[in-house]
């Protein structure tokens, strides 16, 4: 693996960090700032909604320029952001620049895939966009819960100049170390054939929607659930990334083999497992202490799991079904938006309007309407031609 491809890692692990490193101080961020916790947790849809909108629109604007400068350009701004998120006075101000914090995303998560498809030879490149969403799993491991410990110590804000600090450092890699990268030439107009690559953006859109419900709530999900509270929430959170280690090795394997309709599936039944374990933890299905944390903890894993492992193989797919094209992978960014933002609003509703136990519930029906939905549309292997001997 060409050793560039571990700094685009650092470029996602500070971008995953970024965008969720406030979850575990959501309950206590919302007290501090005279919203209910459901309202606070729009401050991730409002995030996901703007990197959705910008995300297409940024890549044909700066479809033909270097992926390194998209990279710097977008690192830098997510740093200036946290920055001023950290010193906002009210909720008004943090909801609007969590909005353009979606920018950065928008900016440099694409360009990092595409710069990791062009620096890995083609038989690994669905290792090599292993790699970088590799990225979001060392955030889940490491950057999330260090966040929820700060902010435990030091309050929430101290999590967002924390998150400032984690851009700043594959900034300087990013600039010192990684080569220029030019954008895939431009494919003629007209040439990407949204007919044949719907389907991997509806997966993305359904997986992420399903995930997003209930990982976003996961502060009150680990409450009701294991009892836990506090910097003691890190220790779930932790699970998300050792699940999404074990989600990405399967998964990268699998985008190198070519596998699709039937690991897809899999992944979805997986899911849906994660989110019917979850609402049995949630409405108390073993007794407290240590058997509920563990209940709790395998579902986080399992989620995981089943995210990660889907992850590379529809990145992969689209990669060498649009030759890396920009615009592309932007619009597959843009649906992962969608996605976290449906999951946010519905999790945020059935919060709202049943309690903490229905969260796992919305989650679980988005999982099943997946699986469901997948089993009809997802595109079934074509069968090799017979060749004469």
């Amino acid at each position: 693996m060409n050793p560039r491809i571990y700094v685009l890692t650092l470029v996602t692990f500070a971008f995953g960090s970024g965008a969720f490193i406030f979850a575990g101080m959501l309950e206590q961020m919302a007290a501090d700032l005279g919203v209910t916790t459901a309202v606070a947790g729009q401050l991730q849809t409002a995030f996901v909604l703007t990197s959705a909108l910008l995300g297409p629109l940024a890549a044909w604007r700066f479809g033909q320029v270097d992926r390194k400068i998209m990279v710097i350009a977008g690192l830098s701004t997510g740093l200036i952001l946290h920055i001023a998120c950290a010193l906002t006075p009210n909720f008004g101000v943090l909801l609007v620049l969590r909005a353009l914090a979606g920018l950065a995303g928008a900016m440099s998560g694409p360009a990092a895939s595409v710069a990791a498809a062009t620096l890995a030879p083609p038989e690994r490149r669905g290792s090599a966009v292993a790699m970088v969403a590799g990225g979001m799993t060392l955030a889940f491991v490491v950057g999330i819960p260090l966040g929820s410990i700060i902010g435990a110590a030091f309050g929430w804000r101290a999590t967002f100049l924390f998150a400032a600090l984690l851009s700043a450092i594959p900034l300087i890699a990013v600039i010192f170390f990684l080569p220029s990268v030019p954008a895939p030439p431009p494919r003629p107009a007209g040439s990407l054939d949204l007919k044949g690559i719907w389907p991997f953006y509806l997966t993305t859109f359904l997986t992420f929607a399903a995930n997003m419900t209930l990982n976003l709530y996961i502060a009150p999900i680990v409450r009701v659930g294991a009892g836990v509270t506090g910097a003691g929430v890190s220790a779930f959170q932790s699970m998300i990334g050792f699940g999404s280690l074990i989600g990405l090795s399967l998964g990268a394997r699998a985008a190198d083999r070519g596998l699709g309709r039937g690991w897809i599936l899999q992944g979805f039944i997986i899911q849906a497992t994660a989110m019917a374990v979850h609402f049995a933890a949630t409405h108390h299905a073993l007794p407290s202490g240590w058997p509920s944390m563990g209940l709790v903890a395998f579902a986080i894993l399992l989620a995981a799991v089943a995210l990660f492992s889907i992850t590379p193989v529809i990145q992969a797919s689209l990669i060498q079904a649009t030759d890396g094209a920009p615009v592309a992978l932007a619009l597959n960014g843009s649906v992962i938006s969608l996605g976290q933002a449906l999951g946010s609003a519905a999790g945020g509703a059935a919060l709202a309007t049943f309690g903490v136990p229905a969260i796992p519930g919305a989650a679980l029906l988005l999982s099943l309407t997946a699986l469901t939905t997948m089993a009809f549309v997802f595109p079934r292997p074509q069968p090799k031609p017979v060749t004469a001997d």
